[in-house]
């Protein structure tokens, strides 16, 4: 691994948590905030939650002394990115605090510096109006909780440069994390999919056919429980897109617009491509693999099942007697 110098601008939730793995990775980082005093006791807070984390078993033994050895609060956002090879900004989610920041960062930044964006939403071309040297800029977008989330989204705009996107994909994975490369769009992928996910489950609440707990129940038992093994395309092809295509049919008796059948699943199906059932869907599985494939998938259900069985039900509701008492 090449040790980095790293800069981390703005040190609360998100930005703390991403310099807490790019520490724990072994680079140089620096975190910087509106003050002195806050990226310091930001710091504070970091080597606190590393404790509490190692205490939890979710940190490695030495996580701590590893964060205080490669992690330090700057006096300045100008002094924090001076030197650094990459610097992350993770201010708040407003257009105009980032691009100011961004402003700030790439006018004390060396011109060879890459400087990456922790927005979830705003499009990157727009930020990169307020970098110098737009092309070393694009979106690394960190999920929350970012010390324990395994994706990041990798958002060049149509002018970075490729060696601007290597570099970042470079250091994300050094923290152990995977990365997917999207284009500048807004939302990108992962909160357009989210929201999208959340706009129809509050339709089915305000419609009454269900409630937010039963929702939430049949997401986490059902498509959801297969979410962190398989994404929507995979999941398609093992069910089989022509069941999708007659599915899409079957809905489109009540919304014909809102579940109009997708062009690509069409073209799929009228091709003869039903997924992995046929050797060909959306993903080239090659029939051959489907008997590897349905093992691998049945042995991560049942893993997944214990999993949740030893960690037990999310504290969400009020807790039984049993609970309380095992408390």
């Amino acid at each position: 691994m090449t040790t980095r110098t790293i800069a981390v601008v703005g040190s609360g939730y998100m930005g703390g948590g991403i310099a807490q793995v790019l520490a724990l990775a072994g680079h140089t980082v620096r975190i910087a905030d509106i003050s002195q005093e806050i990226a310091e006791q930001n710091l504070q807070r970091l080597l606190d939650e590393a404790a509490a984390f190692v205490a939890d078993g979710l940190f490695p033994a030495d996580a701590v002394e590893r964060i205080r050895e490669h992690l330090t609060a700057a006096p300045s956002i100008e002094e924090a990115v001076a030197d650094a090879d990459l610097i992350e900004e993770a201010v708040p989610e407003k257009i105009e605090i980032k691009r100011e920041t961004l402003r700030r960062i790439s006018a004390a930044a060396r011109p060879d510096a890459v400087i990456g964006s922790n927005t979830s939403t705003i499009l990157i071309e727009r930020l990169a109006e307020a970098v110098e040297r737009p092309e070393r800029f694009l979106g690394v977008h960190f999920s929350n909780p970012a010390p324990f989330i395994p994706g990041v989204e990798i958002i060049p705009h149509a002018g970075t440069e490729e060696a601007a996107i290597a570099l970042a994909e470079a250091v994300v994975a050094e923290t152990g994390k995977e990365t997917a490369r999207v284009k500048d769009a807004t939302g990108f992928v992962l909160n357009r999919l989210q929201y999208a996910l959340f706009h129809e489950a509050t339709q089915l609440v305000e419609e009454g056919v269900a409630t937010p707990e039963d929702i939430d129940t049949i997401v986490r038992t059902t498509f959801g429980f297969r979410l962190p093994f398989f994404g929507p395309f995979a999941i398609a092809d093992m069910a089989g897109l022509d069941v999708y295509s007659f599915c899409y049919a079957s809905l489109q008796t009540r919304w014909p617009e809102r579940f109009a059948t997708p062009d690509s699943l069409q073209e799929l199906v009228d091709a003869g491509k039903f997924g992995t059932k046929s050797g060909a869907g959306y993903l080239e599985v090659p029939a051959e693999r489907t008997p590897e494939l349905v093992a691998y998938r049945n042995r991560a259900y049942v893993a997944m099942q214990r999993l949740k069985d030893e960690l037990g039900p999310a504290p969400i509701h009020p807790a039984t007697a049993d609970e309380a008492a095992a408390r």
